[in-house]
């Protein structure tokens, strides 16, 4: 069996590089969280000139939007959702530099085009571990567009969360092998 890499944010395009379609890796570092109605305000504000809510460049997005915190914690449960509700959106953010986009799912044939071009990476997030998945967050807080509730942008510090490489920035992909 293969050793599980460690990657740590930001992710530079050498890093992003050497990461293979089938690859276990834990996650360390700063990620954000954005869902479709986040993805589509972010699109919006870019056609609009303005500035976006974080820097994408070696950003990982994970596409989830937590359950509420309970008392004490952190965050609440916090899963994967499908990503290819954000397939619309991801091609304009890689060209904007977004480089790893976290999620389950299988994605469009534009947005793994767009990957290739842009030497970015899917990583696929394991459905259904929710609330051992919110183990792994360290720190949360709102950073955008708070009036989205769960779909607002959060940023997470986040600690060996295990994800495995879907779509590698060569296009190699685990859902059509």
């Amino acid at each position: 069996m293969a050793e599980t890499k460690r990657i740590q944010t930001p992710l530079s395009t050498e890093d992003i590089a050497g990461l293979r379609a089938g690859e276990s890796v834990l996650l360390s570092g700063t990620i954000y969280t954005a869902r479709d109605a986040a993805h589509k305000r972010m699109v919006e504000e870019l056609a609009l000139g303005e500035d976006m809510p974080f820097d994408f460049n070696g950003a990982a997005v994970f596409y989830a939007g937590p359950s509420p915190t309970k008392p004490g914690g952190v965050i609440g449960s916090i899963g994967p959702t499908t990503s290819g509700r954000m397939d619309a959106y991801a091609p304009v953010l890689m060209a904007q530099g977004l480089r790893v986009m976290i999620g389950k799912g299988e994605r469009s044939l534009a947005v793994v085009d767009a990957m290739k071009k842009h030497t970015a990476v899917y990583l696929a997030a394991i459905g259904g571990i929710a609330a051992l998945m919110s183990a792994c967050v360290v720190s949360a807080r709102v950073v955008a567009y708070d009036e989205l509730g769960t779909e607002a942008i959060r940023e997470l510090m986040v600690a060996d969360l295990l994800l495995v490489v879907a779509i590698d920035s060569q296009g190699d992909n685990v859902y059509k092998r």
